[in-house]
């Protein structure tokens, strides 16, 4: 039979750190902090297998699993000296969700479970406290009755309604805080939440602990399949399958008194990798107010020490040792009763990109980990290095908006960068107003965000919160999500229904222009100029010395790790000598992806001749104008890479692209062209397209056109010989795109040679080049045996392989892919992240096929997934020589085959 319970508390457990699939990420670290002697109230941790049995059995649970939790309730009685329900010395619980990620505030909690109208007289007679007792019962009924039974907000503009009936409490009392009110304060609000709730849900607030206790149980199983839960696993890949574990514990308190506290720390801190024991904790409170931001907390590293020396020097010391213990930055829940310290919980902690980077070289540094773990992508994910490239405000735009009185508060730098954008006050606008208008740039405004703002949050370019500090929930997830965030603006008045956000004399509303600053926690009103990051003031820029940036030497030693393991080359696809050579400053090791149309689009009156010319001889006079044009183009880029190789994409949409389709546009050019209105049309109409994509172009122009070509390779060749004239290397590879006919290739194959043997008898030299071809559409994949007897290499284009297999086009799948991926339909955009499952079996046979006819064939990517990090490690599994991407994803995809080669050692 299989076990469903594991027990811990005082020095043992069931389980430990190792069996994290099965008990949880927090079931596992409360197993493995008793094990290593740390103070852990008692409880035991239900299995994931349990959620998953709960799951498919329609909220049932295993038969066995009763006599299980009752014997485990037992043991926690049997350690904490106290019993569940008793009327003399009652023992609570708190009842906890744990994935084997960590999915913080995604899945639902409940405390001070066991308490009614006895056992709050046996807790308040027990602790010699009678407030404290009731605090707890008034806070078990509000949560119970939001987790459990349902009674929550049901519009945005809806106040949550046990905060209503608080808040009106509070002002009625004339107080501030929930710790003002008094004894029989607390009594009322009791029976005020027990009133709301059967009025508003029908049903009682149940008085029996037991019922209690599995209500709160099937709750958090329950909570794996909340809305928000959802939308976590789909953005951070977590399986819907893993399930949680839930654990029950027994309750310590924080709200006895002030010899009393609750708080989150940290290891290092989470925002910019600072070392040192940080966070934050109130005194006479519980985990929840932290969190949620109800009270201003104080700081760890600043007041604890004043506040309870004793306590802050056994929590600085555990959480070193467990730092130690677990080799990466903790987050730890922990609580102070009575001056005794007691953890309920430690993490592996979220930290920005900034953070990560940080943390990772000075752990490396201190002999904690290796270089090889630094970079794994536990430690470092891919994606977060963009955020060490985005820009920063600009000082001096900075100190014009303080002398023009922009600057309305500085509070809680939780999430660092620079974002400036239109306020919005509800998680559920933003999301909207994204979907609606992609790109438009927003600051979540909000008096504290909840898991429920989840979608609003991602949507976001930055998050500003009235409450809260750096273990709110604001902060806690823009630090994983690198968002700008700065919390603890107390100064803000936020009027939800107004629309409005209100500092002093300045009033702000919905929709007007915000910036924050979440290094240094200022906020601003209106738009601040921005300037680029450090790295790429250090790289690109070249105004900023290496030396005298810490941010960019730790980026540069992240990417000599990558360097050192990876085996995957990285390109950039670049068109431009500026983009090239910024590209190269971030690391490219070549071209995999110049796009020659981009470079038609600065020559459109002499492009738009060539396609209007009807005649042969009137293109190639045409075609004679752009080469000049052409040449100059390569020789720039050739310059730019310095011996680098440089693939060149023969023109490849259809010409229809690079004429207009107003009547305006079209007079324009028949004035230019000295010919009538008429003779533009026609030629207009006879080359439009129906699907563009599956039309005349590619390697199809080539054919029928064959002078274009040849003015292309002509252009590329005396390009290639003026440059390494002048002393410079130079590796062209021209890439014939659309290939499906092994015939196709052979003919442009025939053309592009003869035009280079051409080029090298008038120029009496001669470069070494390569001709390939761009696999974009499954028969090339499929036949790619073939292909490869003319092709010296292959370039997977997967963004057309992908619309070609999918029959999805990426112009018009907008409408329904957030659709698809909000119902599980796919797991991905297949247009982000390469649909190994299709499109990937495609590229595997390409290879496969393609090097069995040529032995070393050269095969790299060059669609837009060359920068996505899972694609990158699915282009390294299927032995690609290298991908190509955007100048600014170069870094990503370095990174990301490093870890592919350090997965696969594991």
């Amino acid at each position: 039979m299989a076990k469903n319970v594991y027990l811990f508390g005082d020095g043992t457990a069931d389980g430990d750190a190792k069996l994290r699939e099965l008990l949880g990420g927090k079931g596992a670290n409360l197993a493995e902090m008793c094990k290593i002697g740390l103070p852990v109230p008692a409880g035991f941790t239900i299995t994931t297998d349990v959620c998953t049995y709960f799951n498919e059995h329609n909220g049932e649970y295993p038969p066995e699993l009763k006599a299980e939790v009752d014997a485990a309730m037992a043991f926690i009685e049997e350690k904490m000296g106290c019993k569940f329900g008793d009327k003399d010395n009652p023992l609570l619980l708190s009842c906890r969700s744990g994935a084997r990620e960590s999915m913080p505030g995604m899945m639902d909690t409940v405390l001070n479970i066991g308490l009614n109208d006895t056992t709050v007289e046996a807790l308040a007679k027990s602790s010699g406290n009678e407030r404290f007792a009731w605090d707890s019962y008034r806070r078990f009924v509000q949560m119970y009755g939001d987790v459990v039974l349902g009674l929550k907000p049901t519009s945005k503009e809806e106040e949550d309604p046990f905060e209503e009936i608080l808040d009106h409490t509070k002002k009625e009392k004339g107080v501030k805080f929930d710790n003002d009110l008094t004894t029989d304060d607390l009594k009322k609000l009791v029976s005020d939440f027990k009133n709301a709730i059967k009025t508003k849900t029908g049903n009682d607030f149940p008085d029996d602990p037991n019922e209690q206790v599995w209500g709160a149980i099937r709750a958090v199983f329950s909570s794996w399949n909340n809305d928000r839960a959802f939308v976590y696993r789909r953005q951070y890949g977590i399986p819907h399958s893993w399930g949680t574990a839930v654990n029950v514990m027994a309750m310590v308190f924080g709200n006895l008194g002030d010899d009393c506290a609750t708080g989150v720390a940290l290891t290092r801190d989470g925002s910019l990798g600072t070392p040192g024991v940080n966070g934050d904790y109130l005194i006479n409170a519980q985990g929840e107010d932290v969190v949620a931001g109800i009270r201003a907390p104080k700081r760890i590293e600043v007041e604890l020490e004043k506040d309870m020396p004793a306590a802050h020097k056994e929590l600085v010391e555990t959480c070193q040792n467990l730092e130690k213990h677990y080799r990466d930055v903790q987050d730890i829940e922990f609580t102070i009763q009575r001056e005794k310290l007691w953890l309920l919980q430690t993490r592996n902690a979220k930290r920005t990109g900034f953070a990560a980077v940080r943390i990772a070289c000075d752990l490396v540094q201190e002999g904690i980990i290796t270089k090889e773990e630094a970079i794994t992508v536990k430690r470092i994910p891919p994606d977060d290095l963009n955020q060490l490239l985005q820009p920063l405000f600009d000082p001096e735009s900075k100190k014009k908006a303080v002398s023009d009185g922009r600057l309305l508060t500085t509070a809680i730098n939780a999430g660092p960068g620079a974002a400036s954008g239109k306020i919005c006050f509800h998680a559920v606008d933003a999301e909207a107003i994204v979907q609606k208008t992609p790109g438009t740039k927003l600051i979540l405004v909000r008096r504290e965000t909840s898991p429920e703002d989840i979608r609003g949050m991602a949507a976001a370019q930055g998050i500003l919160t009235a409450l809260g500090g750096t273990s709110s929930h604001a902060a806690l997830v823009s630090r994983q999500m690198g968002k700008v965030c700065v919390c603890g603006a107390s100064n803000l008045e936020i009027d939800y229904k107004a629309g409005t956000l209100t500092v002093g004399d300045t009033v702000l509303k919905q929709g007007d222009d915000i910036s924050i600053d979440g290094f240094t926690g200022e906020v601003f009103a209106g738009e601040v100029e921005t300037r680029p990051s450090e790295v790429l003031q250090v790289l690109v820029e070249k105004n900023l010395a290496p030396e005298k940036s810490e941010v960019y030497q730790r980026f540069a030693q992240v990417m000599e790790w990558a360097d050192e393991f990876r085996k995957l080359g990285v390109r950039t696809n670049a068109d431009q000598p500026g983009q090239a050579s910024q590209a190269v400053a971030f690391g490219a090791e070549g071209i995999g992806l110049c796009r020659t149309e981009h470079m038609f689009f600065d020559h459109i009156d002499e492009i738009r001749e060539m396609i209007l010319s009807n005649a042969k001889m009137a293109r190639e006079a045409a075609l004679a104008k752009l080469l000049p044009f052409q040449r100059g183009d390569f020789e720039g880029l050739f310059k730019a890479m310095n011996g680098k190789p440089v693939t060149v994409r023969l023109l490849d949409p259809p010409l229809h692209e690079f004429l207009p389709h107003d009547e305006e546009g079209q007079k324009e050019i028949a004035k230019k062209m000295d010919v009538e209105l008429d003779v533009i049309v026609k030629r207009v109409n006879e080359l439009h397209e129906f699907n563009p994509m599956l039309g005349h172009r590619g390697c199809r122009l080539g054919i029928v056109y064959p002078e274009i070509t040849a003015m292309q390779a002509r252009a590329i060749f005396e390009a290639a010989c003026a440059v390494k004239a002048a002393g410079i290397e130079v590796h062209p590879e021209i890439m014939v795109p659309l290939v499906g006919f092994e015939t196709e290739l052979a003919n442009q194959t025939k053309l592009i040679r003869d035009v280079a043997q051409a080029v090298f008898e008038e120029k009496g030299m001669s470069v070494e080049y390569m001709v390939g071809t761009m696999i974009e559409i499954p028969r090339a994949a499929l036949v790619a045996d073939e292909i490869a007897k003319h092709a010296e290499f292959f370039s997977f284009g997967t963004n057309d392989l992908t619309q070609t297999t999918l029959g999805m086009s990426r112009d018009d799948y907008g409408p329904f892919i957030n659709y698809y991926r909000e119902h599980d339909i796919v797991p991905n955009d297949p247009f982000q992240t390469i649909d190994q499952n299709g499109v990937g079996k495609l590229v595997k046979m390409g290879v496969e096929l393609g090097r069995k006819e040529r032995s070393g064939l050269k095969i790299g990517i060059c669609g837009e997934h060359g920068g996505d990090p899972a694609s990158v490690k699915f282009c390294h599994g299927a032995g690609l020589n290298y991908v190509s991407c955007s100048p600014f994803r170069v870094p990503v995809a370095r990174l990301a085959a490093a870890q592919a080669v350090l997965e696969e050692k594991k």
